[in-house]
């Protein structure tokens, strides 16, 4: 059980928890995990670490989607944002790139959805480990992080 399950429990939501076989070749771990779990893609959410004005932040959008970095400077109101470096999201998170769930951070951190997620009943993000994925409503993921839905793509 990681970090993301235990947190889900905890607040009570509805979730469900998706397995299937990582394969380290495949170029994207979120189109792989629609694929294997065969789902629409674009209810599959990546979740990013961000530095924005040199402090980390987490976005979460569609696996089909490029993260807008403008867009979430301009949704937390800062001004230079670039993707984290990758020990610094390990340090951060204490998951591992491919694996990061934006529940059970080891350190929570300011976070947006992108607004497509509203749309669906349900979304898939990482529960914490390749391969491993937690299908729940978009508004109690939301709730759990106190984030907001922006525009990110």
């Amino acid at each position: 059980m990681t970090p993301a399950i235990k947190v889900a429990e905890k607040h009570k939501i509805t979730f469900q928890v998706h397995q299937y076989k990582h394969d380290k070749k495949h170029e994207s771990y979120g189109l792989e995990a629609a694929e294997k779990m065969n789902v629409d893609p674009k209810q599959v959410f990546k979740t990013l670490v961000v530095e924005l004005d040199k402090k980390l932040v987490v976005a979460i959008l569609p696996v089909t989607e490029q993260l807008n970095l403008k867009a979430v400077a301009n949704a937390l109101k800062g001004k230079k944002a670039q993707m984290a470096n990758k020990n610094d999201v390990l340090r951060s998170s204490g998951y591992v790139l491919g694996g990061v769930s934006p529940l059970g951070q080891k350190k929570q951190l300011t976070t947006v959805i992108d607004e497509t997620a509203k749309s669906y009943s349900d979304i898939y993000v990482s529960a914490g480990k390749r391969g491993l994925e937690i299908q729940l409503n978009a508004q109690d993921l939301a709730s759990i992080l106190s984030a907001s839905f922006v525009a990110l793509t």
